[in-house]
């Protein structure tokens, strides 16, 4: 009885997933095989609300820009992460002011970032379309279907790298020093150190970040509603945008739950796959 009192403790946190996660999540499935649009009645129309969404090639033009934001934004703050972390272990002297500086956008909250950047990247009164007219360029970030999504994928690589790069920072900062100083007794480089040593030693770490920053990404909502608002056309909309104007712009309930139900499943399969990755790394 003793041994098992630890156990006692966590109820309440599964209590409070259950309410939180487990409920919401029965609750849009149960729902997403009815037809209710905010008001009492709900109507049984079993897999129509499944049917319907499969087929209808907007859902499939969302998947798409889900999956392209979450892919580009990913790979490239990953990448950057590592390579500022990189160079900056290496630095002795002002390391700590340019890890400050560096974690400042990871400061500010997603709707300001959008508030920020749709003033800079404003055609008519923005800084960097001002200076590019300086130079002779046309620019239409967030006006263009083919610019708005990579203005985008920038705006959230700037604004999370620095989580990239102070997670790996600091396993690059934990890992041992002898066997670097082993390799370097015995004539390695600083980049076979690099590859050879200090990568495959936060392996994991980088896998971790991965995990995060993906799973992040793919629900990606604050900063696509607060400067493009999915436009122009749906160009931008992803997966949590179009749920949202489902449910609350066309009062179609069932339909956004559906369509909630069905990005998760893609989720926990990602994620499970995830897992399996790791466990295989790790063994």
């Amino acid at each position: 009885m003793k041994n098992n009192i630890g156990y006692y403790f966590l109820i309440p946190s599964i209590l409070l997933l259950a309410f939180t996660s487990i409920y919401p999540l029965f609750f849009s499935l149960v729902n997403s095989f009815y037809n209710w649009n905010w008001g009492e009645q709900r109507d049984f129309v079993g897999f129509e609300n499944y049917v319907f969404l499969l087929t209808n090639e907007e859902f499939w033009i969302v998947i798409r820009n889900t999956f392209l934001f979450a892919s580009l934004a990913c790979i490239f703050e990953v990448s950057l992460g590592i390579i500022l972390a990189l160079y900056i272990d290496r630095i002795k002297v002002g390391s700590t002011l340019i890890r400050t500086i560096l974690l400042i956008p990871l400061m500010v909250s997603g709707i300001i970032v959008s508030m920020m950047s749709k003033v800079i990247f404003n055609n008519l009164f923005g800084v960097i379309p001002f200076y590019m007219k300086k130079i002779g360029l046309k620019s239409s970030f967030f006006g263009s279907p083919d610019a708005a999504m990579p203005t985008l994928i920038g705006v959230d690589v700037w604004w999370q790298t620095a989580f990239v790069f102070i997670i790996i920072l600091a396993g690059l900062q934990s890992i041992p020093q002898e066997p670097i100083e082993s390799a370097r007794i015995e004539g390695a480089t600083e980049w076979q150190i690099t590859r050879f040593i200090r990568l495959p030693m936060i392996r994991s770490l980088v896998l971790l970040v991965i995990i995060f920053r993906s799973i992040d990404t793919l629900k990606i909502f604050d900063l696509v509603w607060g400067i493009t608002g999915g436009g122009p056309g749906i160009s931008t909309e992803v997966v949590q945008t179009y749920s949202y104007r489902l449910a609350f712009g066309f009062l179609q309930m069932s339909k956004s739950m559906t369509v909630m139900i069905l990005f998760s499943s893609v989720v926990i399969c990602l994620t499970f796959i995830y897992s399996v990755i790791e466990k295989r790394n790790n063994d």
